[in-house]
Order: C-alpha cells, then sequence, then structure tokens
C-alpha cells in the first residue's frame, strides 16, 4: 500500500501506545525520572511478606498470546474479559493490594453475557458455537479456523444468508455477531467461507472502480490512489454514477435510470441523466442499511440480469416490499457499487481491518507460518544445476527451465513404472485417483455449480478448481477466474511409451497426475491467461 494511504491511516488510527516490557516484566527505567532509592538514613518502606515462590511469580513475564488461547479446549474464547494471573507490577501496588489479579478485582459490568451461534459449512454441516456478547466476526472466524484445523490465511469470513429473500453479504471483520443476529430472521443463518475477494479493491483499484463510473477521476487526475483516500476521508464527497436497473416497490417491473451514489445515500435522476437537485430522488439510506448480493434474481425477482444487489434496511426480515432491487449489467459494475457501498458507510474501519492481519504477520516468528504463500511478486525462477543455486533474470530462460522441470517430472515418473511393481498402489494407477484428496478437487459438479462457488468466494485473479469433465468421462476441467471473469480449460489425457499423462496444451506440457499440472501452473502461466494463486474449498464444521 502506498505513502499516501499509509499517512492517511497513521492520523486517522485512534490506538494508544504501549510501553514495552524488560525481560523482567517491569517497566524500563527513564532518565529524567528515576525511581525513588531508599537512602540509609530514612526510613524504609513497609512491603507487603510474600512467600519466595510468590516473588518468583510476580518477577516473570506474562505472555497472553491468542493463538495460546485458542489452543486451549477448555478454555473459551475471550476478548474483553481477563484471566486470573500473577500480577507484574509488584511496585505499583500498596501494601493491601492482592498480588494476583482475579476476575472479582474488575467491575461486574465488565463481564460480557454469552451466546450459542450456529454456523454452517458450505456441504450442509453446521457447529454450535458459544460465544461472547462482544465478539467481532473476525474473532469468530479465528476460533472456526483452529476448531476445523484450516490454515488461517485472513480469507475465511461469516456470511449473513437469507435463503427466503434471496440475498447474501460478508460481514465486516469489527461487526459484532451477537447483534447481526439480532436483526436476522428464523430462516436465516449463518454460513463459514473463503472470500479472496473482500479487500482486492485496496490491492488493485483499477479493477473495481471504472473511470466512467467515479466522478472523483476526473477531478483528481485519474489518479486511483486518490480516488480510495477520497472514500476513507469522511470529509470528501466521491460518487458513484451509471445506470442501474431498479425494480419498484411494490410491483414486479424494473426500470433502467441513472443512479448515483453518495455519502448522503443512492439516488436516481428523474429526468435522463440530470444531477441537479431538483430531478433527483431518494431511493436508498446507507446509515441503518447494508448491500448484499442476490442469490438468484432471475428466478425470484425476475431480475433482467445475473448481477443483481439489494440494500437492505436492518429493520427488514422477512418483508420484501422495502427491499430496494437493483441490477447491473455486468459483474464489474456490481463490484463497483458493491465496493463503493462499503467505502462510504464505514470508510476508515475497512482499512484497518485490512491492515490488522498484516500487522500480526508482521509480529509472528517466520517459523510459525502454517503454510508458503504461493504469489507472483514472492516466487523467483531459480537455477540449481550448480553448485550454488542462482535466480533466473532472462524470461526466455525462466521458460526453457520450467519446460526442462516438466520433462523431469516425466522422466521421474517413468522410472518409478519401471522399476515398480504392478500393486493397487502402481504409479499409473495412482496417477488417476491421487487428485481426489485434493482441497482443489470436487469432483463430479456442474459447470454452474463450479461457477458459483468461484463467484461466493471472490472473482479474483488466479482462483480456481478442479472438476471431472461433464462430455469426457476420461477428461478434466480447469475452472479459472481472471479480470472478474470466469474461464474454463479441459485437460485432456494422452498416451506416451505406454504411459498416461494429463495435458492442458494439446500434449506439449504433460503431467504424470494433476498433483503435478496444478504445482507446475502455480509457478508457471504456460498457456493460461495467469498462474494458479488460490483454489476452491469447502470445509466441513
Amino acid at each position: 500500500m502506498n505513502a499516501s494511504l499509509e499517512s492517511l491511516y497513521s492520523a486517522c488510527n485512534m490506538q494508544s501506545d504501549t510501553v514495552p516490557l524488560l525481560q523482567n516484566g517491569q517497566h524500563p527505567q527513564h532518565p529524567q525520572h528515576p525511581r525513588s532509592q531508599p537512602t540509609a538514613s530514612g526510613p524504609r518502606p513497609l512491603q507487603p511478606q510474600v512467600s519466595p515462590r510468590q516473588r518468583v511469580q510476580r518477577s516473570q513475564p506474562v505472555h497472553i498470546l491468542a493463538v495460546r488461547r485458542l489452543q486451549e479446549e477448555d478454555q473459551q474464547f475471550r476478548t474483553s474479559s481477563l484471566p486470573a494471573i500473577p500480577n507484574p507490577f509488584p511496585e505499583l501496588c500498596g501494601p493491601g493490594s492482592p498480588p494476583v489479579l482475579t476476575p472479582g478485582s474488575f467491575p461486574p459490568s465488565q463481564a460480557a453475557p454469552k451466546q450459542d451461534v450456529k454456523v454452517f459449512s458450505e456441504d450442509g454441516t453446521s457447529k454450535v458455537v458459544e460465544i461472547l456478547a462482544d465478539m467481532t466476526a473476525r474473532d469468530l472466524c479465528q476460533l472456526l479456523v483452529y476448531k476445523s484445523h484450516c490454515v488461517d490465511d485472513n480469507s475465511w469470513t461469516l456470511v449473513e444468508h437469507h435463503p427466503h429473500l434471496g440475498l447474501e453479504r460478508c460481514l465486516e471483520d469489527h461487526e459484532l455477531v451477537v447483534q447481526v443476529e439480532g436483526t436476522m430472521a428464523s430462516e436465516s443463518k449463518f454460513l463459514f467461507r473463503k472470500n479472496y475477494a473482500k479487500y482486492e479493491f485496496f490491492k488493485n483499484p483499477m479493477n473495481f472502480f471504472p473511470e466512467q463510473m467515479v466522478t472523483w477521476c476526473h477531478q483528481s487526475n485519474g489518479s486511483q490512489t486518490q480516488l480510495l483516500q477520497n472514500f476513507l476521508n469522511s470529509s470528501s464527497c466521491p460518487e458513484i454514477q451509471g445506470f442501474l436497473h431498479v425494480k419498484e416497490l411494490g410491483r414486479k417491473s424494473w426500470k433502467k435510470l441513472y443512479v448515483c451514489l453518495r455519502r448522503s445515500g443512492l439516488y436516481c435522476s428523474t429526468k435522463g441523466t440530470s444531477k441537479e437537485p431538483r430531478h433527483l430522488q431518494l431511493l436508498a439510506d446507507l446509515e441503518d442499511s447494508n448491500v448484499f448480493s442476490l442469490i438468484a434474481g432471475k428466478k425470484q425477482y425476475s431480475a433482467p440480469t445475473d448481477h443483481g444487489l439489494c440494500i437492505k434496511p436492518n429493520k427488514v426480515r422477512n418483508e420484501t416490499k422495502e427491499l430496494r432491487l437493483l441490477c447491473a449489467e455486468d459483474e464489474q459494475s456490481r463490484a463497483c457499487w458493491m465496493t463503493a457501498f462499503r467505502l462510504l458507510k464505514y470508510g476508515m474501519l475497512l482499512y484497518q481491518n485490512y491492515r490488522i492481519p498484516q500487522q500480526r504477520k508482521a509480529l509472528l516468528s517466520p517459523f510459525s507460518t502454517p503454510v508458503r504463500s504461493v504469489s507472483e511478486n514472492s516466487l523467483v525462477a531459480m537455477d540449481f544445476s550448480g553448485q550454488t543455486g542462482r535466480v533466473i533474470e532472462n524470461p526466455a530462460e525462466a521458460q526453457s527451465a520450467a519446460l526442462e522441470e516438466g520433462h523431469a517430472w516425466r522422466k521421474r515418473s517413468m522410472r518409478m513404472n519401471i522399476l515398480g511393481s504392478q500393486s493397487p498402489l502402481h504409479p499409473s494407477t495412482l496417477s488417476t485417483v491421487i487428485h481426489r484428496t485434493q482441497h482443489w478437487f470436487h469432483g463430479r459438479i456442474t459447470r454452474e455449480e463450479s461457477h458459483r462457488l468461484i463467484k461466493q468466494q471472490g472473482l479474483v485473479d488466479g482462483l480456481f478448481l478442479l472438476r471431472d469433465s461433464q462430455s469426457n468421462p476420461k477428461a478434466f476441467v480447469l475452472t479459472l477466474c481472471h479480470h472478474q471473469k470466469i474461464k474454463n480449460f479441459q485437460i485432456l489425457p494422452c498416451e506416451d511409451d505406454g504411459q498416461t499423462f494429463f495435458s492442458l496444451d494439446d500434449g506439449n506440457t504433460k503431467f504424470s497426475d494433476l498433483i503435478q499440472l496444478v504445482d507446475f501452473y502455480q509457478l508457471n502461466k504456460g498457456v493460461l491467461p495467469c498462474k494458479l494463486k488460490h483454489h476452491c474449498t469447502r470445509v466441513a464444521l
């Protein structure tokens, strides 16, 4: 993130500074305020008589880590209450103060009530979790990640799902789960799902804000960074404009209107594209509302396109008359409207939610990272043919090395076939089924179902899954997202010297199994429009 956004974030960051502790758990000494030492002539202050064991406990530092608390199954996930711990600052206690901080030492008003919340996964399984009333959506996701033994890559989210209304949205990380549940109907539920596009607009704003839809771009020399600053700054007035299909309240008909989104609300023009105050009519307010995606807009609301969104007031539970239903022409336009709504409603809170996981990751040890992050910016081509490895900087040489690596996989597989014996675990048999153990393989799902999974988990570049082909029982299909569009690539089997291989490019690059194919295209783009970066996954709770 550029320096301008960081400076704006620093100006709006209201977190209090903390004083670091020394190795003995005490505050560092400042030269201008030295600690008063007892003199020989003066009386010594009275100290409470404590045992040597208590003195040793008070002299040790106390580390309270969120990861350690999650690993203790017997303790509930805590966010505001404090456990009974030894007091690390005995010199601050008076003669009558206890050396141990107990829960009874704090006002009883800090104890938050607990409540049971039921969360569903994509496969229909569910888990009931007891949470505190002040637990946020991010805290609950971290708890579910630990209990489900998932990798915490900060892409998990909690989804508010309304099947009877055909609506769903991802909760913001700072939202209170109990407070949101209070606005939901009995048929509604929470879903635990991946969403890689939650903060993608901070990384690639060009993909989310077309210049013709944002009026501020013309006033700021087309700077997308300045545009994000204007959205985060509450004193600025950016505006999103364009045509939308609007459903009339209480009717089944839709009208195509010129609409503009401002901080004060969503407006439509009653006279063409005029934005004069006398021609603008308020459609929805942003204050007590949230923006949702339409799940099946064409079937349930006779929407003109599949790119529907809805502005739902928080007071609405089952009624559809007060829902403000809208439809965009394409997915990029819908993403622009929904992202602008979130930025105008929450502002700097969204950027704080985006920065918190990165700050926590920087504080953790590199040995605590669960998996290596596959990223285009962090991976380079290497040559290990000599005594020491070197980085391949020439693109042509890197492509040639990638092809040689693919041929090396074939040679290793052929040697295994020659040396191995015919058994149930023979490589030729294992290569046809080993991919079924991978999270990115989804078996016999339809093209429509694969597209739905990609859309639900975020239309970001490199999001993919593999499935069985419906037209060819021996082939597979790679479903990949690029530039907010979903594309399908068929993986065909091919024979070479009696061995079965899989290929995406008509046999030019061959792989003995699908795992090798996925590994190769995670490092090399090849014939694909982009590298494979994120895989769609389903987790059973």
